[in-house]
């Protein structure tokens, strides 16, 4: 399992998190997720200190990295400004204005039939309909970043700098990556 993101300021307790851009849902039921390797059917959730991986529109592909206790000095210093308590999220220049116009429902989920994702810290899956106990509404993704203390960068391409990510001692998470530019042909 991938080492967990590092905390950052207002995180807040301990909750189950499903984020969307849909202010409608009343009950979560089990699908298949389109990129799924498994037959299984799942609600997903994500926790408190990962919910900004998803401070996005859906769609919207990223990539985010932190330090993890195998994470080289060399690293930290290339890509966390030496910072080991940091996490950086970048996106690609071209969705920058729709994060800043995005509103996102934040749908606090009840623990109970949930478990820890066994591959990806941070992730939780449930095989039964859940009903969430809230639902809270975030928007100014960009502000939230800055107050969160977390970088949020863009680059024209994110295949590059992912490549470079994948290939060090960081901790990362590629989110629709499916929906990023294609890579440069060289």
């Amino acid at each position: 399992m991938r080492a967990p993101a590092p905390t950052y300021p207002g995180e807040g307790p301990h909750a189950l998190w499903h984020v969307s851009e849909d202010p409608t849902i009343k009950v979560f039921a089990p699908h298949r997720a389109k990129t799924a390797l498994t037959d299984e059917l799942r609600v997903w959730a994500v926790d408190t200190r990962h919910l900004p991986l998803f401070w996005y529109p859906r769609d919207c592909p990223r990539c985010t990295f932190w330090a993890g206790p195998r994470t080289s000095g060399d690293d930290a210093k290339r890509f966390l400004d030496g910072k080991r308590d940091r996490r950086v999220h970048v996106v690609e220049a071209r969705w920058l204005e729709r994060i800043d116009r995005a509103r996102l429902h934040l749908y606090r989920m009840p623990d109970e039939t949930f478990t820890e994702d066994d591959e990806v810290a941070g992730y939780w899956v449930s095989h039964a309909r859940v009903e969430p106990l809230e639902m809270v509404t975030i928007d100014d993704l960009i502000a939230r970043h800055a107050a969160a203390d977390i970088p949020l960068r863009s680059e024209a391409n994110l295949w590059p700098l992912w490549d470079q990510v994948v290939a060090s001692t960081l901790e990362y998470s590629g989110i629709r990556l499916r929906y990023a530019e294609a890579r440069a042909v060289p």
